[in-house]
């Protein structure tokens, strides 16, 4: 159902592309300093489920819309760019949920909220879209058929370096961030430099054509 030679070139391709940081990585490292391990790795999880969305979008035809619409492409970009832009000011004023408890000193964002951020983040990012399009198609053989397998055991792949490379990010930098974080001294510039990673990749999405 697979072929071997381009099954292998894509576990290269992904590796590659997975180890260079990108928006997913620094969000993922944001939420890990802010949250804990935990809203690291729940972030994580978040974005893997988007990834899965985008495979199934992308053998689905969905590039056809793009060709159709290309004001579609140009809306998910600013929309995209606009959420991230506000996490990033939320974060900076020290708002969102994302802080610690008093008592426990322990990260106080929600599971759920952690989940849903890192979901609606890499949803409305084009870049991840696009990638997951112009990728996925040049390692499927559709003289061998069962093209929707092809392209599941590809969209898996991606997903497993999704949580060994990102998620393993989100953990360290929850641990360092929690530590740090018990020192209310740098609990403020903590805020601040996840913020201004946030808003960082929102500016850079938008000025991306």
């Amino acid at each position: 159902m697979v072929d071997t030679q381009l099954l292998l070139a894509f576990i290269v391709t992904t590796a590659v592309a997975m180890i260079v940081p990108g928006p997913d990585m620094l969000f993922i490292l944001g939420c890990g300093i802010r949250g804990g391990p935990r809203a690291g790795l729940l972030a994580t999880c978040g974005v893997a489920t988007s990834e899965t969305i985008h495979v199934a979008l992308a053998a689905a035809g969905l590039t056809a819309l793009f060709v159709a619409v290309p004001t579609a492409f140009t809306v998910v970009r600013i929309v995209g760019a606009a959420y991230l832009i506000y996490l990033g000011v939320q974060a900076i004023r020290g708002r969102g949920k994302l802080d610690v408890t008093e008592d426990s000193g322990q990260a106080g964002i929600g599971g759920r909220q952690a989940y849903l951020r890192g979901l609606t983040t890499n949803l409305l990012n084009p870049k991840m879209v696009t990638f997951t399009i112009a990728l996925l198609p040049q390692f499927i053989n559709p003289a061998l058929g069962h093209v929707w397998i092809q392209f599941a055991i590809l969209g898996s792949i991606l997903v497993v370096f999704e949580f060994l490379v990102d998620g393993t990010v989100g953990v360290l930098a929850g641990r360092i961030g929690s530590t740090l974080r018990r020192r209310r001294a740098v609990r403020r510039g903590l805020d601040v430099t996840a913020g201004g990673i946030f808003i960082g990749l929102g500016v850079r999405l938008a000025a991306e054509r």
